[in-house]
């Protein structure tokens, strides 16, 4: 088949390998661009961190934090252009999806039953300002009752990525001192500049990392070596994959030299109290697969 230059613009942008090594890559998996992708991987043309999923559209992620901080939402609406994004019509909807959200959970957003408020004010939206909107997803965290901490969001300005956290302390009134709220910004501000899709390698499902090693097994293919060796190889760069992915083994992103999960042992110790996070959303607008972790 023809491999478009839009194509071929789409795969750069999923993997960030060169115009020629897309085009070749097109061409063996007859246009799949998923195939094209897992193709460039085990070729090692690809980055593993490049997702499968590309913006498709703009808008805005928008946040809300109700209840005193015990509850949080995010949410993700999309239009064709920034400057009907920034408009007050836009913020506006952005504000009442994000109310619906928190009054009915993400499964209530359209074309689900008890979305048809959100899909009407859609619609009268899109007829004033002549784009085409849509309801992207959501998500809804809240404290357990009875468990201490905050849920904290950050979006990045110009609303095009968007962070939920849920961090959990043991008393109230830590919970309420300005140590705390410092801590959780922290780990709200890391989640948006870190990109991991999950909180520790036990999340990590099996299925994810058995692709991963069958990818990381052919790039080592060709290389000559024993297979003891290869499989000691394979190993040591799946468990830094793990590393790279997951929330608490990642350098923190204000000290690169300690992981979060040692940041917040360090901030446990100088508040007296232990400090964990329990949960977290990233949105990045345009994502076509919700991030790992939503809960709603």
């Amino acid at each position: 088949m023809e491999v478009t230059a839009q194509m071929v613009k789409e795969l750069r942008t999923l993997t960030g390998a060169g115009i020629m090594d897309c085009k070749e890559a097109l061409r063996e998996k007859a246009g799949d661009i998923q195939e094209a992708v897992r193709y460039l991987r085990e070729k090692g043309l690809a980055s593993a961190s490049k997702k499968a999923g590309r913006a498709a559209s703009d808008g805005q992620v928008h946040a809300a934090i109700e209840d005193g901080g015990r509850k949080g939402v995010l949410v993700e609406v999309n239009c064709e252009t920034d400057f009907v994004a920034r408009t007050d019509d836009f913020q506006g909807l952005l504000a009442r999806v994000a109310r619906h959200v928190s009054e009915k959970g993400p499964g209530g957003l359209p074309p689900a039953a008890g979305g048809e408020p959100i899909q009407e004010a859609v619609s009268a939206a899109i007829a004033k300002l002549g784009e085409n909107i849509v309801v992207a997803r959501g998500a809804r965290i809240e404290l357990p009752g009875g468990q201490a901490g905050r849920v904290v969001s950050y979006v990045h300005p110009g609303g095009r990525i968007g962070v939920l956290a849920e961090v959990a302390c043991q008393s109230e009134a830590k919970a309420s001192s300005p140590e705390f709220a410092e801590v959780a910004k922290d780990v709200a501000m890391h989640v948006a500049a870190s990109a991991p899709l999950y909180l520790e390698p036990g999340q990590i499902p099996r299925s994810l990392l058995d692709g991963e090693r069958e990818i990381l097994l052919a790039q080592q293919k060709d290389s000559g070596k024993p297979e003891h060796i290869l499989a000691k190889i394979v190993e040591g760069r799946l468990a830094k994959y793990k590393k790279e992915i997951c929330l608490l083994e990642q350098p923190f992103v204000r000290d690169p030299d300690q992981t979060v999960r040692a940041m917040l042992t360090g901030r446990s110790t100088a508040l007296g109290e232990t400090v964990s996070v329990s949960r977290f959303v990233r949105y990045q607008l345009g994502e076509t697969a919700s991030q790992a972790m939503e809960n709603g």
